[in-house]
């Protein structure tokens, strides 16, 4: 997996992204075709995914660590299982998604996995954590989803990994809470878009209100699948106010448009079906500085390898019985290389 910190030159066209557009050239200000090597101060996270692959962890004590993926139908899913086998967990065939797809046997990874709908859900997956004691579920469903899924993890008492974006969030850590069942709840499992995020908000525990007065535009690009708005880009927003931008949520501009995505946004065709792509940019109330900040991300190993090590560091909590309940990939990161 390559991933580095660089100056981008992925190219954005102006004339239709609104807030990159500018009548005039100056000093600080964004010219109409924009390079992100012309922005006075760049800092951009590019990393470009593939197929998973790991060397075989034969000697590692989790190596039987069993794992039950949920919305194995998606293509996150998926990509979970190829991850896990990659690393040596056991992946249960049994999976749950919706009534639609109630009945389907994912073949992947020469194992068969049932699907099975909303129905009975209970007493499934009771029976599969009796048979698998230490069974951990990751979450990659869909956001209406999400608030139902952990109640269902709470009452059978599975530790479980979030995955999915969406849903009520304070219900869902209070909902777990009640449980007091194990969980990792993120919603970005990118490790590396994580440790970007945690600089930010050492930024602005540390330095509050340092861009008061800055005007702030932000662009987020995903897969037309994607329903919802970037968790990961509300996340950064909300360091942004704490430094002393204001910016309302409904500003982002979410780009689902495969069209646009390429001739815009840059997008490479074959990632259209799977990327992420974040633009933050900052502007002095003279407009004579700016900043931006960039994250892109094709294809989804870096998600599923983040959830893999999501998965370890979770089973460790468990057989520790330590006392904190719900962590998220910040803890993940603090624990270290997982593997």
């Amino acid at each position: 997996m390559a991933s580095l910190l660089k100056a981008s030159s992925n190219v954005f066209w102006s004339e239709k992204l609104p807030f990159l557009s500018r009548s005039k050239t100056r000093q600080g200000v964004v010219p109409k075709k924009v390079t992100f090597r012309s922005v006075p101060v760049a800092l951009s996270l590019s990393t470009s995914t593939g197929t998973v692959e790991h060397d075989p962890i034969s000697n590692s004590p989790d190596i039987a660590i069993p794992i039950m993926v949920n919305g194995c139908t998606g293509k996150m899913g998926k990509s979970v299982i190829q991850a896990a086998d990659s690393a040596g967990l056991h992946v249960v065939p049994v999976s749950f998604d919706a009534e639609k797809n109630s009945g389907q046997t994912v073949e992947l990874c020469g194992k068969k996995i049932l699907v099975h709908g909303p129905s009975d859900r209970e007493r499934i997956l009771a029976s599969v954590f009796q048979e698998h004691p230490n069974l951990i579920v990751v979450d990659y469903t869909v956001p209406a989803a999400v608030n139902d899924n952990a109640e269902l993890y709470g009452k059978v008492g599975v530790p479980f990994v979030m995955g999915t974006t969406g849903g009520d969030r304070d219900q869902l850590y209070k909902t777990v809470e009640e449980s007091k069942v194990y969980a990792v709840i993120s919603p970005q499992m990118g490790k590396q878009v994580v440790a970007f995020l945690a600089a930010m908000e050492i930024m602005a525990e540390q330095f509050p209100g340092a861009f008061s007065g800055y005007s702030l535009q932000v662009m987020e690009s995903h897969q037309a699948g994607k329903l919802d708005t970037s968790g990961t880009a509300k996340a950064i927003i909300s360091c942004f106010q704490k430094l002393g931008v204001s910016f309302d949520m409904d500003q982002i501009q979410m780009i689902r448009d495969p069209k646009q995505q390429v001739d815009m946004v840059g997008v490479p065709e074959e990632h259209l079906s799977g990327h992420a792509f974040h633009l933050y940019h900052l502007t002095s109330p003279d407009q004579t500085v700016s900043f931006e900040f960039q994250h892109n991300v094709c294809g989804r190993s870096i998600y599923a390898e983040g959830t893999v090590d999501a998965v370890l560091f979770l089973t460790k909590k468990v057989k520790l019985k330590a006392d904190k309940r719900i962590y998220n990939m910040i803890d993940v990161l603090r624990e270290g290389n997982m593997r």
